[in-house]
């Protein structure tokens, strides 16, 4: 993953923060409010490190996935969506009802 990914759904990677990061806090980080040179800063003064080895730990946990839960986060579906407009037909929105799709509570499975 990048950088720009946990900026852009900060809040939604609080939780695998605080798992990589234990000495992290919510409140702290809703300070930091994504800016990767404050978040560097945070780190080293609540862990006690050298800020250079806070980069290489962000530089290796930044090497992973992005987590499942930030994925099922609805601040990344609205992300994952606009970015699907590149693939929904000119004059349709993507943000608009698939209701005309129908609905699984319509099938008649019996």
């Amino acid at each position: 993953m990048k950088w720009h990914h946990v900026q852009e759904n900060w809040s939604a990677f609080y939780e695998a923060i605080i798992d990589k990061w234990p000495e992290a806090d919510e409140a702290d980080l809703d300070e930091v409010d994504g800016d990767q040179r404050a978040f560097v800063t945070y780190l080293a003064e609540a862990t006690g490190q050298e800020p250079e080895e806070i980069r290489e730990e962000l530089r290796e946990w930044l090497v992973g996935e992005i987590p499942s839960d930030v994925v099922m986060d609805p601040v990344h579906d609205n992300h994952s969506i606009a970015l699907s407009a590149k693939f929904v037909g000119e004059g349709e929105d993507e943000f608009s009802d698939d209701a005309r799709f129908g609905d699984d509570s319509d099938r008649n499975d019996g």
